[in-house]
C-alpha cells in the first residue's frame, strides 16, 4: 500500500542493501575459473636425475682384467721356468703382491661396468648396486682362481695365490660397490695407471742406483735403494693425483653433457680419488698379510736372507702406499683448487675499490 501526502506511518526498520547481481558473461564467453595450481605433468620414465655412473667402465674393466691376465702369466713364467722346490716358493712370494693388487683392481673394475648396466635401468639404490658389485667380484675371483689352478705349476703355493686372488676380486667388488661411483671409477683409474708406472719403472731402477751413488759398500746400496725407491713413490703418487683429477674433470663434462643439472663432485671427492690408490694398495697389503701368509712364511723360513728380503719388501710396500696415498692426494686436490675462479664477493670488492680509486 502506498504511502498518501500527510499520513502518518510507523517507521519500517532499514532493510539491508541488496548486493547487486554479478555481472552475466557475455554472450558466447564462459565464465572464467578460479585460478587453479597447474597439475605438474607427468615425467617420462629417464627424464628425471639420472644415476651416478662411472664413466668409461666399459674400456676400463678390460684393461683391469687385461692387466690382470698379464701379471698371471709373467708369474706363472716365472715359476714354471724356476727350479721345482725352494726357488719356487721363493718367486712365488715376490710375484704374490703383484697378482693381488691386480685382482682387487680387475674386481673392482668390472663390478663398475656391470653396476652402470643397473643405473641405465634407472636402479641405483645402494643395496641392489652393493650386491650386484660384490657378486661381480666374486664371479671374477672365481675366474682367476680356476685360471691359476688350471695353469700354474701344481706346488704348495697355487692354492694359497688362488684363494688369495680370489679374496682380492671380492673385495675390489665390495669397494667398487660400496661409494660413489664416479670416485669409484677414478679411484680405479688412478690405481691401475699407478701400478702400470710402477712396473714400467723398473727399467730405470738400475741408472737411479748410479745417480743415487750406490757402490761396493752395503751402507750406499742401502741409501740408493732408499731413495729409488722415495722416487718411485713420489712419481706413482703425483701420477696418482692427476689421474683421478682427469678423470673426475672428465666425468663431469660428460655428466653435464647429458643432464645439465648434474651434481658436480666437489673438493672432498677429488681427495678422495686422490687418495684412493694409496688405500687400495694399503688394503692389498692386509690382504697379503692375512690370505698369503703361509706363503711368506715359507718363503722366509729358506734362509736368512730370504727373511731379511721379506721383511723389507713388506715394509717398502707400506711405505709406497703411504707415500702415494698422500701424495696423490694432495696432487688432485691442489690441481682442483686451480680449476675454481674468485668467489663472487670478492669480485664485487674489487669493482668497488677500483671505482672509489677513480
Amino acid at each position: 500500500m502506498s504511502n498518501q501526502p500527510g499520513s502518518s506511518t510507523a517507521a519500517e526498520p532499514d532493510q539491508p542493501a541488496k548486493a547487486a547481481p554479478a555481472a552475466e558473461p557475455e554472450t558466447g564467453a564462459e565464465p572464467e575459473a578460479a585460478a587453479e595450481p597447474e597439475a605438474a605433468e607427468p615425467v617420462p620414465a629417464g627424464a628425471g636425475p639420472s644415476p651416478v655412473r662411472a664413466p668409461g667402465a666399459v674400456v676400463l674393466a678390460p684393461l683391469a682384467v687385461a692387466w690382470l691376465a698379464a701379471m698371471l702369466w709373467s708369474t706363472r713364467e716365472a715359476i714354471t721356468s724356476a727350479q721345482a722346490g725352494l726357488t719356487a716358493i721363493s718367486l712365488s712370494a715376490f710375484a704374490l703382491p703383484g697378482v693381488i693388487s691386480a685382482a682387487l683392481v680387475a674386481g673392482a673394475a668390472v663390478a663398475l661396468a656391470v653396476t652402470n648396466l643397473l643405473a641405465r635401468r634407472g636402479v641405483d639404490r645402494a643395496t641392489p648396486r652393493f650386491a650386484v658389485a660384490v657378486g661381480t667380484g666374486l664371479l671374477v675371483g672365481l675366474a682367476t682362481a680356476v685360471a691359476i689352478n688350471l695353469t700354474y705349476f701344481d706346488n704348495a703355493t697355487t692354492n694359497v695365490i688362488a684363494g688369495t686372488a680370489a679374496a682380492a676380486a671380492i673385495i675390489g667388488g665390495a669397494v667398487a660397490g660400496a661409494g660413489n661411483a664416479r670416485v669409484a671409477g677414478a679411484t680405479v683409474t688412478a690405481t691401475l695407471g699407478a701400478l702400470v708406472f710402477v712396473v714400467a719403472f723398473s727399467g730405470a731402477r738400475d741408472p737411479l742406483f748410479d745417480l743415487f751413488g750406490a757402490g761396493d759398500t752395503q751402507e750406499s746400496l742401502f741409501g740408493a735403494a732408499k731413495w729409488v725407491s722415495r722416487t718411485e713413490s713420489l712419481l706413482a703418487g703425483l701420477l696418482a693425483g692427476l689421474l683421478a683429477f682427469a678423470y673426475l674433470s672428465w666425468g663431469r663434462r660428460q655428466a653435464e653433457r647429458h643432464d645439465p643439472a648434474a651434481p658436480a663432485p666437489r673438493w672432498p671427492g677429488y681427495l678422495l680419488a686422490g687418495a684412493g690408490p694409496g688405500l687400495l694398495l694399503l688394503v692389498a697389503e692386509v690382504i697379503i698379510r692375512v690370505g698369503g701368509r703361509s706363503l711368506l712364511d715359507l718363503a722366509a723360513a729358506l734362509s736368512e736372507a730370504d727373511a731379511v728380503a721379506q721383511t723389507s719388501l713388506g715394509t717398502s710396500r707400506i711405505d709406497n702406499a703411504i707415500w702415494v696415498l698422500f701424495v696423490g692426494a694432495l696432487t688432485a686436490l691442489i690441481a682442483f683448487g686451480r680449476t675454481l675462479g674468485p668467489a663472487a664477493g670478492h669480485d664485487a670488492e674489487d669493482e668497488a675499490v677500483a671505482e672509489a680509486d677513480r
